[in-house]
């Protein structure tokens, strides 16, 4: 039977990833077994400049954290070596930069399951949306989009404008 100290250290784990799960928009789970810890160096950079908080937790931790907020689903993901990189302002960011990551490493990296703003998803959903862009690089797409039809009526428009004073002299 485990001491009331080692219990109590392990109560305040588990309060510390309920309040990061609770502050979180996404998160992402991986089973990271087999990558080089040069390759664990540069994904732990890229999460990092992303904002990404990326860490190695126990399953049993993760599923008393995610029993706390109600997300019981996750159950049968939680075995084996499992990291879970959780974002606060990217819904994308963890699964995007992990996805990414994922198809480089030949299996030896798999992503297991996620959820993003309270819903959860599994493998395939995570798959599918590590390949949505950025929010910068969607923001930049629909103003590239809008710039064109603006320009061609401003040009329309002073075309209109230089006839006008064009017949009026």
């Amino acid at each position: 039977m485990p001491s009331a100290k080692v219990l109590e250290t392990k109560k305040a784990r588990v309060d510390e990833l309920t309040e990061l799960l609770k502050g979180s928009v996404s998160c992402v789970l991986v089973d990271y077994k087999g990558i080089s810890v040069a390759d664990d160096t540069a994904l732990r950079r890229s999460l990092r400049e992303a904002n990404v908080k990326y860490f190695v937790e126990k399953n049993t931790m993760l599923k008393f954290a995610f029993h706390n907020i109600g997300m019981e689903c996750f159950d049968e993901v939680l075995n084996g070596t499992t990291a879970i990189a959780v974002s606060a302002d990217d819904q994308t960011a963890p699964a995007r930069i992990l996805g990414e990551y994922a198809e480089k490493s030949d299996g030896k990296f798999v992503l297991k399951a996620g959820a993003v703003e309270g819903e959860y998803f599994d493998s395939a959903k995570i798959m599918a949306l590590s390949k949505i862009p950025s929010k910068e690089v969607l923001l930049a797409q629909l103003v590239g989009s809008l710039q064109g039809p603006i320009q061609k009526l401003a040009a329309v428009l002073q075309a209109v404008v230089d006839k006008e004073n064009g017949e009026a002299a």
